[in-house]
């Protein structure tokens, strides 16, 4: 079955990231630009945090950041992640099961001895299982 393959086989492995100094309003450029929901946070290629549009954009409308904000000051340190050796289903589960209350995590980043690999969002998954 599909959900059985390896997050490897299906992962972007060419991440668009940020880095901790960035101000958040360009962080928020970034995520426009490329429509994407979620930017990793990376010290060299380590995985330190990550950002989701949904909570920057909806801080910055409400006015929540003063001017010249860090990303590394809102940023998520405690960051949900996989193996690239994890399954497609294993993928699905920790989406569904990691943001309770919050709704369904749409992507995860992949992580290897502790550096960024990849990331799988759930259209990825949609599109190979279906």
């Amino acid at each position: 079955m599909m959900i059985n393959k390896k997050v490897s086989e299906i992962m972007t492995s060419d991440v668009i990231t940020t880095t901790p100094e960035i101000d958040v309003v360009y962080a928020f450029e970034k995520l426009m630009e490329f429509k994407i929901s979620s930017l990793p946070v990376v010290d060299g290629d380590k995985l330190i945090g990550i950002i989701t549009a949904t909570d920057v954009g909806h801080n910055l409308i409400l006015d929540k950041y003063e001017l010249g904000t860090k990303v590394e000051e809102i940023m998520i340190k405690d960051v949900v992640t996989i193996s690239p050796d994890d399954t497609i289903e294993t993928a699905i589960k920790v989406m569904k099961d990691s943001n309770p209350g919050s709704g369904i995590l749409n992507q995860l980043p992949i992580v290897e001895d502790g550096k960024l690999v990849g990331i799988i969002s759930d259209g990825d998954i949609i599109q190979e299982v279906f």
